[in-house]
C-alpha cells in the first residue's frame, strides 16, 4: 500500500459512505497524514469511518455530514483496539517443556473466544483473497479507469482482505467479531462496485430477475421485508454472476 493509495482510498471510501461527492478540504487531507504518520493501518482507518457513518444512519441527524473530522473519533477508537490486539504480536514464542503439561498450547489460546479455530478462519481468508484476485485480473478493464473499474475495487479489496488476514494471524487475542465487522465493510464496498458497473438499465433488469424469484413469497410480506429482502438477493445475483465469494464468516 503506497502513499497515494492511502489517501485514494481514505477519500474514496468517505464519498462514498457520504453518498454525495464532496472534495475533502485542506484540513481532511492534514487529518489523513496524521494517521499515516502515527502508522494508522489503512484498514483501521476504513474500519472506523465505516462505523462512523453505520451510526450515524442508525440515528440520522439534521445535518449531513461534511467533513473527515467527524470520523475522528471513531477512527481513533478502532486504532486503539487494533493497538491492544498486537500487544505481543511480534514476541518471539517461548518454549517450556516443563510448563507443557500445565498450559494450553498456542494453538488452543490462540483460539480461545473465537466462533472456528483460528486456522479454519485463516483458509478461509486466503481462500477468499485468491478468489479474488482472480477475479480482479479478469475483470479488469484497460479503459475504465478509478471508482467504475471493477477489476480495479476487486484488487484494492483483495489487497485489504491480505491485510485482516495478516492482523488476524499474528494478533495473540485475534477478536472474530472486529474481523466480522471488516469483512462486512468489504462486502458493501464490493456489492457498491458491482452495481457501479452496470447502467441504470441493465440494473433494472437484475432487479427485475431478482424480483421474479420473489414473487411467489411477496404477498405474505410486508413491504419494508420485501425490499431489504429483493436489495439482497439482487446483491446476491450480482456477486454469482461475477464469481466474487462472500466473506463473512457466517458463509464458513
Amino acid at each position: 500500500m503506497n502513499y497515494f493509495n492511502y489517501y485514494t482510498e481514505i477519500e474514496e471510501t468517505f464519498v462514498r459512505r457520504r453518498g454525495k461527492h464532496l472534495l475533502l478540504d485542506t484540513l481532511s487531507w492534514a487529518l489523513i497524514e496524521s494517521w499515516k504518520e502515527r502508522g494508522v493501518p489503512l484498514h483501521v482507518a476504513l474500519r472506523g469511518i465505516e462505523q462512523s457513518f453505520n451510526s450515524y444512519e442508525a440515528k440520522p441527524r439534521r445535518r449531513s455530514v461534511k467533513t473527515l473530522f467527524y470520523c475522528q473519533e471513531e477512527v481513533e477508537a478502532q486504532y486503539a483496539e487494533w493497538l491492544e490486539s498486537q500487544l505481543g504480536a511480534t514476541a518471539a514464542p517461548q518454549a517450556n517443556a516443563e510448563q507443557s503439561g500445565s498450559q494450553l498450547t498456542e494453538t488452543t489460546r490462540g483460539n480461545a473466544g473465537l466462533p472456528f479455530p483460528r486456522e479454519i478462519i485463516i483458509t478461509h481468508l486466503d481462500d477468499c483473497q485468491q478468489t479474488l484476485a482472480r477475479v480482479a485480473a479478469a475483470s479488469s478493464d484497460p479503459a475504465q479507469h478509478g471508482t467504475n473499474d471493477l477489476g480495479e475495487t476487486l484488487s484494492r479489496a483483495a489487497a485489504r482482505l491480505a491485510e485482516l488476514r495478516a492482523d488476524f494471524a499474528r494478533a495473540p487475542r485475534p477478536d472474530a467479531e472486529q474481523l466480522e465487522g471488516a469483512l462486512t465493510d468489504l462486502e458493501r464496498l464490493l456489492d457498491h462496485a458491482l452495481r457501479a458497473r452496470l447502467t441504470p438499465e441493465q440494473l433494472a433488469a437484475r432487479r427485475a430477475q431478482a424480483a421474479t424469484q420473489l414473487q411467489p413469497y411477496r404477498a405474505r410480506m410486508g413491504r419494508s421485508a420485501y425490499e431489504q429482502t429483493l436489495d439482497t438477493l439482487l446483491s446476491k445475483l450480482l456477486r454469482e454472476e461475477r464469481g466474487v465469494p462472500r466473506l463473512s464468516l457466517f458463509h464458513l
